[in-house]
Order: structure tokens, then C-alpha cells, then sequence
């Protein structure tokens, strides 16, 4: 009796593994595949299990646009948005820890479920003012801000909890030996929760990284980011689905290889976070 209870066990663990599994990466898997087929296949009915591959989707994606120029564009805005939130973000989420500013927090909390189309209008009548939309630096620098949006109230409510981690023993040691505010979190709480940035900046990056609705509003042709060029394929009508797998896999494969890089300092990092 207790074998057969401990095979149930151990099959139903395992079914229960495989269904999340399938949840999480079916999507990605049926996105890598269509990508490698071609329109016909993609819309047949029944699906088409076994076809054959080509690379088609990609060659025309990097002909019809300068697709290295988009990549770099996202990589600035990204970047760009990523160092200024936590720029920002870690001494907001330092004073929200360390003076219990609860209602700052709440805030950040809002900001963070807002959604972007609250912001785009007031954006956007700023930029006609500012001029931000006639010239190429002014936009780069617009699409930077209006991404931090996203960054700011990410970074401040990922690192709150890290800064709270930090016993306040060690904080009062250095008021005792003479260090003022700025010297405590720059020489004793930053490199205690250095674990905490680095989980931080990874998913600040990634979600200005796919963000989608600001640069399709407020790019150039110039500035435009790789999701609104992923967009392009899909028209009145008419939809290029191998291409946009294409562009999809493509935009997907930065932040899929920083994660499984930092894969084992996230989960470190956020363990940490909890459970101190």
C-alpha cells in the first residue's frame, strides 16, 4: 500500500510538473517553430506537426529593415532606462526602508499598476512642446524618461525589501563611528544589497526591454525599437505570422540568454530578499 501511494505521488508530482511546463513554454515553443515555417504552414488546418524548416522568415526580416539599428536602439533606450531608475530607484528604496515612508511606497506601488496608457497622452502633448519628436537626441532622451516609468517604481519595490533585510544593528555601528546618511548607504547598505540591483537591473531591463506601447506612440522612424518594428508585420487584413515569429524569437533572445546567464543570482538574490 504505501509503494502504490508513493508511486501516485510520485506521478502525480510529475504530471503536475509537465502541465506547468507546457503552460509556460508551449507558447515559446509554437513561436522558435513558427518562425522556421512558412505562412502556408503556419495557417493550415489541422496544424502541421512535421514540415519543412526554413530560414526564409529571417533572411526577409533582415532585408526589409536595418535590423541591427533597431537592436541598437532598444539596447540604448533599455540601457538608458535601466541606469536611470536605479540611479533613482536604490536611495528612494534606502529612505522608504530605512524611515518607513509607507506611503511613498504606496504610491510607487500604483505607479508600478498604472497602466502605460495613462501616461501617453501627457507625454506626448510634452514632447510637441519640448520639440522632443523633431529631432533624433531629443527623442533618444524622451524615450529614455517615459521608459523609466516602468523602471523607477520596479526598482524602488524590488529593493525595499532587501534595504529592510539589512539588520539595523549594523546601520547604528556606522552612525557610531561617524559615517552621515549618505555614507551608510553608499559604504554599508549599497554593498549589502548588491544582490538585490543586480535582480533589479535585470528586470528593468527586460520589461523596458518589451515594452511596447510608449515607443509605438513617441518613436522616430530613426528611434523606433525592435517591438514596434515586430508590430509592422501585422496589417488590415493581412498578417505576415512567420515573419512576426521571426521578429518575436529575435526580440525574445536578448533577455532569454541575460536570464539563463543570471539565472542562479536571481534566484540567490531573491531568495535572500524573502527571507531575511
Amino acid at each position: 500500500m504505501p509503494m502504490r501511494l508513493s508511486r501516485r505521488r510520485f506521478v502525480a508530482t510529475w504530471l503536475q510538473i509537465a502541465i506547468v511546463v507546457v503552460i509556460f513554454l508551449g507558447p515559446v515553443l509554437w513561436m522558435v517553430t513558427s518562425s522556421f515555417k512558412r505562412n502556408v504552414d503556419i495557417n493550415a488546418l489541422p496544424p502541421k506537426i512535421f514540415f519543412a524548416p526554413t530560414l526564409q522568415n529571417y533572411v526577409e526580416l533582415f532585408e526589409r529593415f536595418d535590423f541591427l539599428r533597431f537592436i541598437a536602439n532598444s539596447l540604448l533606450i533599455a540601457g538608458g532606462a535601466t541606469l536611470l531608475g536605479l540611479v533613482l530607484g536604490t536611495p528612494a528604496a534606502y529612505a522608504v526602508a530605512r524611515f518607513g515612508l509607507t506611503r511613498t511606497g504606496f504610491f510607487m506601488l500604483v505607479a508600478r499598476m498604472a497602466p502605460g496608457t495613462l501616461f501617453v497622452i501627457p507625454w506626448f502633448a510634452l514632447a510637441v512642446a519640448l520639440g522632443a519628436l523633431e529631432t533624433t537626441p531629443r527623442n533618444y532622451a524622451l524615450l529614455i524618461f517615459i521608459h523609466c516609468i516602468i523602471t523607477l517604481p520596479l526598482a524602488v519595490w524590488l529593493l525595499i525589501s532587501f534595504f529592510e533585510a539589512i539588520p539595523t544593528e549594523v546601520l547604528e555601528a556606522a552612525y557610531v563611528e561617524g559615517c552621515t546618511e549618505w555614507q551608510v548607504f553608499r559604504k554599508v547598505a549599497l554593498p549589502l544589497a548588491r544582490s538585490g540591483v543586480a535582480v533589479a537591473c535585470l528586470m528593468c531591463f527586460i520589461f523596458a526591454w518589451n515594452y511596447f506601447l510608449f515607443s509605438l506612440a513617441l518613436s522616430q522612424n530613426e528611434t523606433m525599437p525592435l517591438p514596434v518594428i515586430a508590430f509592422s508585420f501585422i496589417g488590415q487584413g493581412s498578417q505576415d505570422w512567420g515573419g512576426l515569429m521571426a521578429a518575436a524569437t529575435m526580440i525574445s533572445l536578448p533577455a532569454l540568454i541575460l536570464t539563463i546567464i543570471a539565472q542562479r543570482g536571481i534566484v540567490q538574490g531573491m531568495t535572500a530578499g524573502a527571507g531575511r
